[in-house]
């Protein structure tokens, strides 16, 4: 089916398509590149980069060399804080140190005059049951001779009384006393 201008004008209008009359098409080149506009261009450049200048010149870069600036005083004043502060911590460090070591000093001092009483006070005490245990032992050795003094003299009656319950029993007669006493000392001897 053929179809005329208008019909097919309005299909492609029905598409959602827009036609451009020929006539507002121009061919021509790409206006920067146009020499006749050359000039107002260079004005306009001229004018928006002596604007732009002085707006930066004046306005920005004040602002970004006092933040800056700011910045920069903050930071040292920051780092005057922070060694202040290190050098007040190493002088608390070194207080501490030395009081530490001086409670060690006193701590070691107090412990070894502390073994030294000890030791003294065991010394003394030692002495003293040594010579308690010396008075008891010379009182027991002398009670032992005693004993010993009693029973060596007891032993030459005990042996008589034993030799002759033994005489008799083995021969039948008792000895007599001088005889008995005679053989006993010479045994005893």
């Amino acid at each position: 089916m053929a179809t005329t201008g208008a019909e097919s004008q309005s299909d492609s209008n029905a598409h959602g398509v827009i036609e451009i009359p020929a006539d507002e098409h121009s061919v021509g080149t790409f206006p920067p590149f146009d020499g006749s506009t050359y000039a107002s261009q260079i004005l306009w450049l001229a004018i928006t980069f002596g604007l732009l200048y002085w707006i930066m010149s004046k306005v920005a870069l004040p602002r970004i060399s006092g933040i800056l600036e700011d910045r920069r005083d903050r930071i040292a004043g920051d780092l005057a804080e922070a060694n202040r502060l290190n050098e007040e911590s190493n002088a608390a460090i070194a207080a501490y140190e030395q009081a530490l070591a001086e409670a060690r000093d006193k701590a070691h001092g107090i412990a070894q005059e502390t073994r030294d009483k000890l030791k003294a006070d065991i010394d003394r005490r030692r002495e003293e049951t040594e010579s308690q245990l010396s008075e008891k032992l010379s009182a027991a050795e002398k009670r032992i001779s005693e004993i010993k003094g009693e029973a060596l003299a007891s032993v030459g009656e005990i042996a008589s009384e034993t030799t002759a319950a033994l005489v008799e029993s083995l021969v039948g007669k008792a000895p007599t006393k001088t005889d008995l006493k005679k053989a006993v000392d010479a045994a005893m001897k």
